[in-house]
Order: structure tokens, then C-alpha cells, then sequence
């Protein structure tokens, strides 16, 4: 089973302040596609956040009679590390909820951030309650082992479109869920904070009046003044 990596109070903090259409753009231009999941949003209902935390990945497939389950989920969650959002890969099946209001009750207990599935979850009344965030592609009362069963943890996954490792940062909001890898972290974190920066400058010239063309996407001359506006403050001192 692979270790799941921590990151740090100050990188999670970075990341709250982060939207996922802002790293999904960022890794996009750093030459890392694909990695925003198509299908998963949060549960209907839930409060409002956003969540951050390293990968704990569940691997299910469609259950067969004649083989026997080679995992429980009841003993996967067990020995997932706190910090982690857990990441069920069901193939997108979505007749099924994967987990309920139990088990993610006791996610939340043992410290996990968040769960995220790119099938259904049940007991949605249950689950907000608890006040465990959930992102899924839907939700569906009957019970997981209706029609799935668990046979890897913390391994290599395909969730909603994505290959998520264990380890992976995850960023949920209300945009949807976007997969980080982890060794290239504190990178993603300076060039999305530079970006977010500067399109809260855009947006405040935007609330002026000013024109879009030549402003977003910024001309060389719209760069200048930007720049012009980081340096002021060090001027005046």
C-alpha cells in the first residue's frame, strides 16, 4: 500500500484561498492537462467551501457472483491517514450509492477532509447532517454491494475522467474537483496565487469601466501598469 504524503498548514491554508478554475487553469498552462473531474459536484445541499487534502484512493468494480470481494471498505477507511479525501473510482456507476452516512461519519472521525466519487452516494440527508463534504456525480439509494465491490486501495486510479495516485493534492469547491500531483505543489501554488492576483486587479478595472480588449488577456501594455501597481508600495517606502 502506498504512504500518503502530508501537506503542510501553510500549503492548505494557500490552497483554501485558491479556486479550482484558477489551478486548473495554472496546471493547464504548465503543461499539465486533464485534471479537473468531469461529473463529481458537491452534494445538493451542502454548506458552501472549499476543501483540500492528499488522495486516498478506493478502487471498486461491477461485483461478479463467482468471485469473492478482495477488500471491505469498513476496514479500507480504517487505515487512511487524516488529511486525506478519499477518492472512489467506481467506474462511473451511478445505480449505487459507494458509501452512506455511517461510513462517512466515520471518515470524519478518523480526520479525512472530504470524499469524492465519480459514481452515487446514499443517505444524502445523513451525509449533510454530518457535515461531511461529499462531491459524486449523483445520488442513488441502493447498497454498494448491489452492484460493486472493492479491490484496491491506494492504488493508481481512473476517477470521473482523471488518473488520480495516491498522494495526488485535491482541491474541491464549487466548480468541481481539480487533482494536483503533489511534487509539483508549492509550484502550482506561487503561479496560481501571481494569477488570482492579478484577475482581482482585472476585475477591479472591469468595476472602473475599463474595455476587455487588450485587458484580459492582458497586452504588454496592460502588463506594464499591472507591474507598475506591485511596485508602487515599495516606492512610497
Amino acid at each position: 500500500m502506498t504512504t500518503t504524503p502530508l501537506l503542510s498548514t501553510e500549503q492548505t491554508a494557500q490552497l483554501k484561498r485558491l479556486p479550482t478554475a484558477t489551478l486548473s487553469a495554472t496546471l493547464s498552462k504548465m503543461g499539465i492537462p486533464n485534471t479537473w473531474l468531469e461529473g463529481p459536484v458537491a452534494l445538493p445541499g451542502q454548506n458552501a467551501q472549499r476543501v483540500v487534502g492528499t488522495a486516498y484512493t478506493l478502487r471498486f468494480t461491477p461485483i461478479r457472483a463467482d468471485l469473492i470481494p478482495g477488500g471491505n471498505t469498513r476496514t479500507a477507511i480504517e487505515e487512511m491517514p487524516a488529511g486525506s479525501i478519499v477518492v472512489c473510482d467506481t467506474g462511473l456507476l451511478g445505480r449505487v450509492g459507494v458509501v452512506g452516512d455511517v461510513l462517512c461519519s466515520r471518515m470524519k472521525y478518523l480526520g479525512a477532509n472530504g470524499l469524492v466519487s465519480s459514481g452515487a452516494v446514499r443517505d444524502a440527508a445523513g451525509i449533510r447532517a454530518a457535515g461531511f463534504p461529499v462531491w459524486a456525480k449523483c445520488v442513488a439509494a441502493p447498497l454498494p454491494i448491489d452492484a460493486l465491490m472493492l479491490v484496491g486501495v491506494q492504488e493508481l486510479i481512473h476517477c470521473a475522467g482523471v488518473t488520480v495516485s495516491p498522494g495526488d493534492v485535491l482541491v474541491c469547491d464549487e466548480d468541481g474537483v481539480v487533482v494536483i500531483p503533489f511534487e509539483r505543489i508549492a509550484e502550482v501554488i506561487q503561479q496560481a496565487t501571481q494569477t488570482e492576483h492579478f484577475e482581482e486587479w482585472v476585475m477591479k478595472r472591469v468595476g472602473e469601466g475599463a474595455a476587455l480588449p487588450g485587458l484580459y488577456p492582458p497586452s504588454d501594455a496592460t502588463r506594464q501598469e499591472y507591474h507598475a501597481t506591485l511596485q508602487a508600495p515599495h516606492q512610497a517606502t
